[in-house]
């Protein structure tokens, strides 16, 4: 497996296979893995296409495996940055977390993806795990 974010808060690294395996770690791990959980179980009922897909879930590792969603974007402008997050809240999700890392870019049809859910809110209950200022 090929390594790509190793945090505090992570630990994220893609198969072979190109599966995205995602193991949360640190202050509210299982909080984070739940409400990430949550929303792209939301997502996918709303056949949202720009975000992956929950392939595995494993509660007693903290641990989800996703479809891969592309390669992180280096430059897009505010403008077209702010459109994507738009258009994700018209599938009834908030992007808390509304940052140039959380897009990727899918080359097999050229499209935008998003990405890293953990504090994301869903508008239709209000439900969703808020950001800590504090931590990295």
């Amino acid at each position: 497996m090929h390594e790509v974010k190793d945090t505090p808060r992570a630990l994220v690294r893609i198969g072979y296979d190109g599966r995205v395996h995602k193991t949360f770690r640190g202050h509210r791990a299982r909080e984070r893995f739940e409400n990430e959980v949550r929303v792209l179980k939301h997502l996918s009922a709303r056949a949202c296409t720009f975000v992956p897909e929950l392939l595995e879930v494993d509660p007693a590792e903290v641990r989800i495996v996703t479809t891969n969603c592309g390669t992180r974007v280096e430059h897009l402008n505010e403008e077209r940055m702010h459109e994507l997050y738009a258009e994700l809240e018209a599938y009834g999700v908030r992007h808390e977390d509304r940052f140039l890392r959380n897009i990727t870019y899918r080359r097999a049809d050229g499209r935008f993806c998003i990405i890293d859910f953990e504090f994301a809110t869903l508008l239709e209950s209000g439900a969703g795990l808020k950001p800590d200022p504090a931590k990295p």
